[in-house]
């Protein structure tokens, strides 16, 4: 895998408290901007860290729900769902000009991005926030989704993401947090999982199928409580098969 290069993204800015130990180890980071987490003191805190350790920088919207993390769908108008996510943005958005840097990317989270794969509504009206920003931002997306076809479809860029924690459906869903083996705790089969998809482009299924996927970048959760650990493992990993990232 010589030359190959991906980038590796963290979700931050969730109330978690570990942004110093995994910035060291991540190309791009996903901030909690206001709708399940996060407020302005900790935007600037993040963008600071993101900045120190040139970590690309984006925006991390959700549902209105900091009660249940936005983990939960939530019926929502497109207008008001709209509103709201665009107004997350823009705060961060603000933080980050302030800052001196550029915001990199958004990628939904939650119930929203997984509303979004399959679901036109909710995933128009991200593409609608997308086209309204007048900067070329990356929207992060899964692969065959309905947000990667809208997106697509409006011209808005994109980066294939898979998740380096989450165990996978042969549908290419994600198994349910609900379910005993839906996330990935251990560092030996994190790499395996990602590196399969990273040099045979397939994921292997919940079942042991293997599933044809892509992807550019990969999410470790940043919530999880062993994600620095986690994170620094799988990148040293990665770079013993001379995978960069970047």
């Amino acid at each position: 895998m010589l030359g190959q290069t991906i980038d590796i993204n963290v979700d931050v800015g969730e109330g978690i408290g570990n942004e110093s130990h995994l910035m060291p180890y991540v190309s791009s980071c996903n901030i909690a901007c206001g709708g399940h987490a996060g407020d302005r003191e900790s935007m600037r805190k993040v963008v600071k860290l993101a900045k120190q350790y040139r970590v690309k920088i984006g925006a991390h919207p959700s549902f209105p729900d900091v009660e249940n993390f936005g983990r939960k769908p939530m019926e929502m108008t497109c207008v008001a769902l709209f509103a709201s996510l665009k107004g997350q943005i823009n705060d961060l958005m603000a933080i980050v000009q302030e800052e001196n840097t550029l915001l990199h990317h958004v990628k939904p989270h939650g119930a929203l991005y997984n509303m979004a794969i399959a679901d036109a509504r909710i995933a128009t009206a991200i593409v609608e926030v997308m086209k309204s920003i007048a900067l070329p931002i990356k929207l992060y997306v899964p692969y065959k989704s309905v947000i990667e076809t809208l997106a697509l479809q409006n011209n808005i860029p994109i980066t294939y993401e898979a998740f380096a924690d989450r165990n996978y459906n042969d549908d290419l869903s994600l198994v349910s947090r609900s379910e005993n083996d839906a996330l990935i705790h251990d560092s030996d089969k994190m790499f395996e999982h990602v590196y399969g998809m990273i040099s045979k482009r397939k994921v292997k299924t919940i079942t042991g199928v293997e599933v044809d996927i892509k992807a550019e970048t990969f999410c470790v959760h940043g919530d999880n409580l062993k994600a620095a650990e986690l994170v620094k493992k799988l990148r040293l990993d990665l770079e013993s098969k001379d995978v960069r990232i970047l």
